[in-house]
């Protein structure tokens, strides 16, 4: 699994980009990783609700084809696009979607951070607080978006929304943890390691 460092990124232009991974590919196509940090951005989900934005701001609002509802994305979260092939791995979306969420969890679990994934409402948990959240694609047989890690950044502009559709939605952070925080670049070398191994189908699955 190839994993391609993309830095501070804007989010329409990767939108994009992601979508002709996706179109182009075939069966011999390597899988990515895309790991990303983006100015700024609301993104609303195929399920979003225009009441879930709460009131108006200069952070822009851009409508994608993930599931989910609306999130917010900005600098100091760590953002991982899974450009992987389904049909290679012979599993569920729900075993996907674990994949992701174990993987995140084994991350914190290395700054001693307790977190845990909740079957009524994709992401990680640690208590009530949502520290990542999930929202994939499948299209053309193919998995596209992924999961955000909130590493150390300004968390306020989730006041701003509902995220996820959940009123009230609580966020922490990897920085209200642990300190001195970790950098995202280390975070990222170790959330993507996890997930390597997670997604990376085994030998008797091909």
């Amino acid at each position: 699994m190839k994993i391609i460092h993309k830095g501070l990124a804007d989010y329409a232009p990767t939108f994009e980009a992601m979508k002709a991974f996706n179109a182009a590919r075939d069966e011999n196509t390597e899988d990515e990783l895309w790991v990303v940090e983006h100015p700024p951005v609301f993104t609303q989900g195929l399920a979003g609700k225009p009441e879930h934005l709460l009131f108006g701001s200069d952070i822009p609002v851009v409508q994608i084809d993930r599931g989910g509802q609306i999130t917010y994305h900005g600098p100091g979260q760590l953002v991982v696009y899974t450009m992987i092939d389904f049909k290679r791995r012979k599993k569920s979306v729900r075993h996907i979607v674990s994949a992701l969420e174990n993987s995140i969890i084994a991350t914190l679990a290395e700054y001693g951070i307790t977190a845990a994934a909740d079957p009524k409402r994709p992401g990680v948990y640690i208590g009530e607080q949502k520290i990542a959240s999930l929202g994939l694609r499948i299209k053309n047989g193919s998995v596209y978006h992924g999961l955000a890690l909130n590493v150390n950044m300004d968390l306020t502009p989730f006041h701003q929304i509902n995220p996820c559709g959940y009123a009230g939605m609580e966020m922490t952070q990897i920085a209200d943890w642990v300190q001195p925080c970790p950098t995202l670049d280390e975070v990222a070398g170790k959330l993507t390691a996890h997930l390597s191994t997670q997604l990376t189908p085994k030998e008797t699955e091909s």
